[in-house]
């Protein structure tokens, strides 16, 4: 496997356990949905069903750039969640403050990675 097969083998590992984690802690993860936003439940149900379809759709050959690029403007369309979540710890789902802004200054580099991983060779 290359070094790009395996990049999305382990994008698609993470955005399925992430897309299933929206179903299993929907309140939890409703709870850092900014408050500009609205229905925030059902926001989550539906970005969650969205990590899904994303996992599965970098391991599709001819889905792989499409959805690389969605992916990737998905990733810069929830990041002011996850900045919600590292300024108010209680919403971190038990986290440590270091663990939820890593993984904010961590977004752009896998938003890189995303780029990489599902161009064309």
């Amino acid at each position: 496997m290359t070094a790009r097969g395996a990049t999305r083998a382990a994008l698609a590992a993470m955005f399925a356990v992430a897309g299933a984690l929206h179903f299993a802690l929907t309140d939890a993860f409703a709870a850092i949905v900014p408050a500009l936003v609205p229905a925030p439940r059902a926001v989550v149900l539906v970005t969650g069903a969205l990590e899904l379809a994303f996992a599965a759709a970098v391991l599709v050959p001819s889905m792989r750039r499409g959805a690389g690029v969605l992916l990737a403007l998905y990733c810069v369309a929830v990041l002011p969640a996850n900045v919600t979540m590292a300024l108010d710890p209680a919403l971190g789902l038990g986290l440590p403050p270091a663990v939820l802004w890593a993984r904010v200054a961590l977004q752009l580099p896998l938003i890189a990675l995303i780029v990489w991983a599902t161009r064309k060779p």
